[in-house]
């Protein structure tokens, strides 16, 4: 089983991901984005987003299964995926081959995601390149909010602005106690 934490930069996939793990400790965690760092050492993004990368989404499919197939305990996946293409390409592949997916989405205004963006330090022993990471993520945030239109109708929208503990408990809600471990 797959739980794909999916927002806007900023939403709150990464902590709503440590609560489930704090609860599941036997999931383990995939971060797609580590994915994307590599390929960026290894060739050139032209669009700078190595989710355009097609090799990205093969990998990320290919990884995600894997991990699910050789190990057999649930995968926890914080990443946000908005194009609608990218996003078929991704979740589909993962239902094609047999894996269960549960793809939640953290809704959160404008307004807070910016200060929480803003609030971050992505790098902070270069001030420049920290404000060039937030400026990249602010300028994400308009398809991110605009990508709700466009979910797979079994995604599960969340309230990111809720406390992790609850929004744990409404992920767990959701999915089948077998794919629970209880």
């Amino acid at each position: 089983m797959i739980v794909w934490v999916n927002g806007a930069f900023g939403s709150g996939k990464t902590t709503l991901v440590e609560e489930l793990r704090l609860r599941r400790p036997d999931a383990l965690v995939f971060d797609p984005e580590l994915v994307g760092f590599v390929l960026r050492r290894i060739v050139e993004v032209p669009t700078g987003d190595f989710q355009d990368l097609r090799q990205w989404r093969r990998q990320v499919v290919g990884m995600a299964v894997g991990l699910v197939e050789e190990y057999g305990r649930p995968v926890l996946v914080p990443m946000t995926l908005v194009d609608p293409a990218y996003l078929a390409e991704i979740l589909g592949g993962l239902k094609d081959a047999g894996v269960e997916v549960h793809h939640f989405f953290l809704q959160v205004p404008e307004d807070v995601l910016v200060g929480r963006i803003d609030g971050r330090s992505f790098t902070p022993d270069d001030p420049a390149k920290d404000e060039e990471v937030r400026a990249w993520c602010r300028s994400r945030i308009a398809s991110c909010l605009a990508a709700v239109d466009a979910l797979p109708p079994d995604t599960v929208l969340l309230d990111g602005r809720s406390a992790p503990s609850d929004l744990a408990d409404a992920v767990l809600a959701r999915i089948p106690r077998q794919a629970q471990g209880s």
